[in-house]
């Protein structure tokens, strides 16, 4: 993981006062979530304008640098490049764009006279910025932001948080933080002579859906150029790549690719013999040579409750991890120290197939669309404030002005993967930097010049895993069957794509989704316990009426109320809380 953080002066030999330096310089331990005996740094200095990185990587031999030094000049990229050399045309480019560089990254630069930032079209690698009357600050952490610009004092934006409480996530470029913004996709951030401008580039407007096997193959060939590209990094590593494999659309995708481009692999799947993904995983390792391994769940015995950590201390470490992008009800991968070991999944698979929002979707009608985007910013109105309902129509008008398909399809890129995405992604970054091919650079903008509806049916996925790997046609997939072969009349000598379903059982038992009643009296408490905080968001005879019952019927949003509760508060930042008892969660019979 690196971290990032650059000063310009807003007045010409002024000058950066010492004092915030030394800010900055203190401020790391609270902004970096690891141990502070693993990370180092390096900085560059000019009178108008200082460079800080930091990360906990072990040792330099990770390319590109983590400054790359120039003639008065300094790079860092936060994520990586498809191409390390890259970095030689970021860095000298009059004005920064990332717009056709591969990789999962955003950018930083500065030279004597000039501080700039760029994010990749998803902004899964965040940029944040903000002013001071003496100084601007960019960096790739808001906390950071905020401690450099303003100090320990941690002036929260309620009004902001008011899409935390709806999603568990930000629907806006906000933060938490009052006069901290985030950078929008595919945009760069510039200060020259004091002055800030941002430009930013419009997400591709998707070309209407081939009509020919011509088109289809022209497209598909595009895209899977783009993706061969991504894997390039990997054939320096000098081991094989560590593959998370189901029996899905995505992970499958990722294994053929990597056969594709011929970069050793093995695979791993978590579950029982006789569960699909296993069944289906085994068949695909065996189709392309690759050595398989089945990692069963661990059986104990027998009991009547789970042990569960006090969520003051599992919403501490998640808001230390994701700087109260994300709320505690989603599970954040914990520290484990840095491993440059090759890993890769299906995550983010999404993207190919037109996104989750659209995913949801069965009726494709402009007005079930426009419910959609309603639906995601105006969620549970009289749960909310006037004010935090009108903050919200704001956010979502320019959202439902826009064509339906296109809403949703920029929104799953602006949003799930730019704000979600970005803040839950930094527990495992802290364990090292996997290869993301569904998020490199040019397959999202390619995979967004595709019509929607196209990606939607599936039909790109299965062309580009059975042009990656042919032995792959036919072996089936989990769940339900391929989109684009639902309702398709097959002739007797043609062969029907086959799919697999997990039985029915009771495995789908979660303590988070039936937190039962010690959980919910302890979220409860909290939450009642500040409803004052929480006025200018959510009014408080919709939040008792919320934690009325004994046990939560509505789990994700009482967690989403109780991280924002904690984030006010005053708990983070600061120390982690001690002596806090862990919670007996009764596993229903």
């Amino acid at each position: 993981m690196r971290v990032y953080l650059g000063l310009a002066a807003r007045r010409s030999g002024a000058g950066i006062p010492e004092t915030m330096l030394h800010t900055v310089r203190a401020a790391i331990d609270a902004a970096f979530p690891v141990p502070s005996e693993v990370v180092r740094s390096r900085e560059w200095h000019r009178p108008d304008v200082s460079m800080f990185a930091w990360t906990n990587e072990p040792d330099d031999s990770r390319l590109p640098p983590l400054l790359a030094t120039g003639h008065d000049r300094v790079t860092g990229v936060n994520g990586y490049l498809a191409a390390p050399g890259e970095v030689d045309r970021l860095a000298s480019t009059p004005e920064l764009s990332t717009e056709k560089v591969g990789g999962c990254f955003s950018v930083f630069r500065a030279t004597s006279t000039e501080l700039s930032a760029a994010t990749a079209i998803h902004r899964v690698c965040p940029v944040y910025y903000a002013e001071t009357p003496d100084v601007h600050v960019i960096g790739s952490r808001a906390l950071l932001v905020s401690l450099a610009a303003f100090g320990e004092r941690i002036e929260w934006d309620p009004l902001a948080l008011q899409a935390m409480i709806r999603q568990g996530y930000f629907l806006s470029d906000e933060t938490p933080y009052r006069g901290v913004s985030a950078l929008p996709p595919s945009s760069t951030v510039t200060v020259r002579g004091g002055s800030r401008t941002i430009a930013e580039t419009p997400l591709p407007t998707a070309a209407p859906a081939p009509t020919t096997r011509k088109q289809r193959k022209t497209f598909v060939e595009g895209l899977a150029d783009a993706l061969l590209a991504t894997v390039e990094p990997l054939r320096a590593t000098g081991e094989p790549v560590n593959l998370a494999l189901t029996g899905g659309r995505d992970s499958r995708l990722v294994a053929a690719l990597l056969h594709a481009a011929g970069i050793p692999l093995r695979a791993t799947t978590n579950g029982l013999d006789g569960h699909p993904d296993v069944i289906i995983a085994r068949r695909i390792a065996r189709a392309l040579g690759v050595e398989h391994t089945v990692i069963p769940p661990v059986r104990a015995e027998k009991k009547d409750a789970v042990v569960v950590e006090h969520p003051l201390a599992r919403t501490y470490e998640t808001l230390r991890t994701c700087e109260g992008m994300t709320s505690a009800y989603e599970s954040i991968v914990g520290y484990l120290p840095y491993n440059p070991r090759p890993t890769m999944s299906g995550q983010s698979g999404e993207v190919l197939r037109a996104g989750s929002f659209l995913l949801l979707q069965s009726d494709l009608s402009a007005k079930a669309l426009r419910r959609r985007v309603d639906a995601t910013f105006l969620r549970d109105p009289a749960l909310f404030t006037e004010a935090a309902n009108e903050r919200a129509r704001e956010l979502a008008g320019p959202w439902q002005a826009r064509e339906g398909l296109e809403a949703l399809d920029h929104m799953y890129v602006s949003y799930r993967i730019g704000r979600w995405q970005a803040g839950s992604r930094a527990g495992s970054l802290r364990r090292g930097d996997p290869i993301w091919p569904f998020l490199d650079n040019r397959v999202v903008r390619a995979a967004l010049g595709l019509d929607q509806t196209w990606r939607l049916s599936e039909e790109v996925v299965y062309e580009l895993t059975t042009a990656f790997a042919p032995s792959l046609r036919n072996v089936p997939i989990e769940g339900k069957p391929w989109r684009f072969v639902e309702g398709r009349r097959y002739y007797p000598w043609q062969r029907r794509p086959r799919f697999l379903t997990a039985p029915k059982t009771g495995g789908g038992w979660s303590w988070r989704t039936s937190p039962g009643e010690t959980l919910t009296a302890v979220l409860r408490d909290h939450v009642l316990g500040h409803l004052d905080l929480l006025a200018p968001i959510v009014a408080p005879d919709e939040v008792r009426r919320l934690f009325a019952d004994p046990v939560l019927k509505k789990p994700a949003q009482a967690w989403h109320l109780y991280t924002v509760a904690t984030m006010l508060s005053g708990a983070y930042p600061g120390k982690a809380p001690e002596g806090l008892e862990p919670i007996h969660v009764p596993i229903p019979s």
